[in-house]
């Protein structure tokens, strides 16, 4: 199931090598503020998630963005499941910057 979001992004990483028994590792990880479940009234506020936004790569095309964090941005995004367990991932960010006055959302993307 695809969809798009508003998100805001606190922090990003990328790992990418070779672990000690030859399995290579390359990905970007996105750190999103993310609602908790308050439907059991045993949690409130937010949390940062992490969700998976591809190959190490793509953490270079957002590296200019470090001072902004905080930053807004939509978020084309995906659910996706193996039959047993579910998990989100992104597939492209769109930062936004705030409104300046009496303009309106403009993409910063790189």
């Amino acid at each position: 199931m695809k969809f798009s979001s508003t998100i805001k992004v606190t922090g990003m990483k990328f790992s990418k090598g070779k672990m000690d028994n030859g399995t290579e590792f390359d990905s970007t990880k996105v750190y999103v503020e993310t609602e908790l479940d308050t439907s059991k009234d045993t949690a409130m506020g937010t949390a940062c998630a992490e969700y998976g936004l591809g190959k190490a790569d793509e953490y270079q095309k957002y590296k200019h963005l470090a001072d902004a964090l905080p930053f807004m941005a939509i978020a084309d995004m995906e659910i996706v499941t193996n039959g047993k367990t579910q998990k989100t991932i992104i597939h492209a960010l769109k930062p936004i910057e705030p409104a300046k006055s009496g303009q309106g959302v403009k993409n910063v993307a790189a």
